[in-house]
């Protein structure tokens, strides 16, 4: 297929990462299409983990192209540490990476701003990652944001730094008691980044609809997942942009008629970093145990995830709202281990049963999930690489996945490294 776009089908964390590395040995292009420094995707091959933040994962693999397109938001120490560390690990980037011009930086005051509130709101905050991602996006919408190009153009650059940094010292110092920041040192750092990022700079839109007409494969990637989606997400409790599947097209600038498949990464169960509500969340000693078998740690904040049972609504929703194809489902593995498993199929809420993603936060904070009750099959399955060869109860326990979100599981994973992969026929 000649564009394939894969999500995250639940609040992010799905392994992403590992999903992509896997499909971009067949693809000539990966391109991430939103989000900023606040993801993380790790990738382990050889029992060397690569923790990626804005790079596409693709990049692991020498004979694909990674592009950074116009709907993520970067940060420039970000990237260079990211691009540094790559060539420490003789990963070579020249010529295998683009930046779309047209991207928006985060600045300095972005992340001042974001800390700032997350700590005056600390009984009401959101939980974010505190590395500028909202209030660049913010300034973005209220069309003050820096992109890109305007660093080829210093008198512009100089003339929108030195009034957006009057505008945020005036609300950092009055609002928040902080201090401000200086504008000739940010001119001069943003300058010398530019001259380090020059040769990656590109009108991404041009070169991937070029390289269609060329048939290439190309992989678009989001960050986070469906559930923190700011339109269709648990909101307010959302990043700042569309990880769904829409927010595609209009974050590399290619056209909806191009898109050929939409791959969902899903885990065996379900994990959320932050705040905001979670309908099948663990008690604190089962989570805290599939936390430490799952490793589920954050790859950027370290933060420890909170750990659930498998959601079929929310499973559902986002193959609706995302037109998901297939799953790839994930961290079948770290479930090897428990007697049984289950799978929230319903929500109830004030004597009514429901079936579709509620919108209120309310709802989701009070509702009593419905499960269904499947056996464990406490047998390791890490070693395996055939469908046939797993479990029975590992396959029951896959097809009442597939039964329950009429989607099919075309791709497992048991486990972090490259291998720990099953392809479904």
């Amino acid at each position: 297929m000649a564009v394939e776009i894969v999500v995250g089908a639940q609040w992010g964390d799905e392994g992403k990462g590992k999903i992509i590395d896997l499909l971009s040995e067949k693809a000539d292009i990966v391109a991430r299409y939103q989000g900023g420094a606040n993801a993380g995707h790790t990738v382990v091959i050889e029992d060397q983990k690569y923790i990626l933040h804005l790079i596409p994962s693709g990049i692991l693999n020498e004979n694909t192209i990674c592009v950074i397109g116009n709907g993520v938001v970067i940060d420039p120490i970000a990237l260079t540490e990211e691009i540094e560390f790559l060539r420490s690990k003789d990963i070579d980037v020249e010529g295998r990476l683009f930046l779309s011009h047209r991207a928006h930086l985060i600045m300095p005051y972005h992340k001042l701003l974001d800390q700032a509130k997350e700590e005056k709101d600390a009984g009401d905050k959101i939980g974010t990652t505190g590395r500028g991602i909202g209030p660049a996006y913010v300034d973005k919408v209220n069309r003050m944001g820096i992109r890109i190009v305007d660093l080829h153009d210093r008198p512009t650059f100089e003339s929108k730094l030195r009034r957006n940094i009057a505008e945020k010292n005036e609300i950092l110092q009055k609002i928040y008691g902080t201090e401000g920041l200086d504008v000739e040192q940010i001119i001069s750092e943003y300058l010398e980044f530019d001259q380090k990022v020059d040769p990656y700079i590109k009108d991404v839109s041009v070169y991937l609809n070029e390289a269609l007409t060329a048939g290439k494969k190309i992989l678009l990637e989001g960050a986070q997942g469906t559930l923190l989606d700011i339109d269709f997400g648990t909101y307010p409790f959302v990043t700042s942009s569309n990880p769904t599947s829409g927010g595609a097209c209009s974050g590399v600038g290619i056209g909806p008629t191009c898109i050929d498949a939409v791959l969902g990464v899903i885990k065996a169960y379900t994990t959320r970093v932050g705040m905001g509500p979670f309908p099948t969340e663990f008690s604190d000693d089962k989570g805290a145990n599939l936390r430490e078998l799952g490793d589920e740690f954050g790859a950027t904040t370290g933060r420890p995830r909170r750990c659930g049972w498998f959601d079929a609504v929310i499973a559902n929703f986002a193959v609706q709202v995302n037109g998901i194809d297939s799953f790839a489902l994930t961290k079948l593995d770290v479930l090897d281990t428990l007697e049984e498993i289950l799978i929230c199929v319903a929500y109830k809420f004030e004597g009514k049963t429901i079936t579709t993603f509620p919108g209120e936060i309310r709802i989701l904070e009070n509702c009593e999930p419905v499960y269904e009750t499947f056996p464990g099959w406490q047998e390791p399955t890490s070693h395996i690489r055939n469908y046939d060869d797993l479990p029975g109860n590992a396959k029951e326990y896959i097809s009442a996945i597939e039964q329950l979100t009429d989607t099919r599981v075309a791709i497992i994973s048991v486990g972090s490294g490259r291998e720990q992969t099953i392809i479904v026929n």
